[in-house]
């Protein structure tokens, strides 16, 4: 297995009548946990042709683990910086800030189309305080 990764070759046929589920078990074991994909996949749509309607609070924790992430990111930015290291795909950093300003933005937009002028200013306040 370790020279099928270095070698980006199949050497042995064993190596070949690996089953796909167990492949699939051994690259979600090496991957870790994901909460975007758990996010994700929790909220599925069955009909593909509408568009999945998230809630405040699921908005809310979604911009939670999108700050984790841009910390991480901004973190091991830093780390590897210190140590002369170039940091991996920095295209990453710039995608979570859009995505966040974009969390951002439907948020303050359903604040302001709220009808309750006092649900609409404690909206106003938490999006500010985000």
């Amino acid at each position: 297995m370790f020279l099928t990764r270095f070698t980006g070759r199949t050497l042995l046929a064993a190596a070949k009548s690996e089953t796909p589920a167990a492949s699939a078990a051994a690259a979600t074991a090496t991957s870790g946990h994901n909460p975007l994909k758990d996010f994700f996949e929790f909220d599925r749509s069955e009909d593909g042709d509408k568009p999945i309607v998230y809630g405040l609070d699921d908005l809310h924790k979604l911009w939670y683990v999108m700050l984790k992430e841009k910390n991480m990111l901004m973190t091991q930015r830093q780390m590897l910086h210190a140590q002369n290291f170039r940091f991996p795909n920095p295209e990453r950093l710039p995608k979570v800030r859009k995505s966040m300003c974009r969390i951002k933005h439907v948020l303050t937009e359903r604040a302001i189309e709220e009808l309750d002028p006092r649900r609409s200013a404690e909206m106003k306040r938490m999006i500010n305080a985000l």
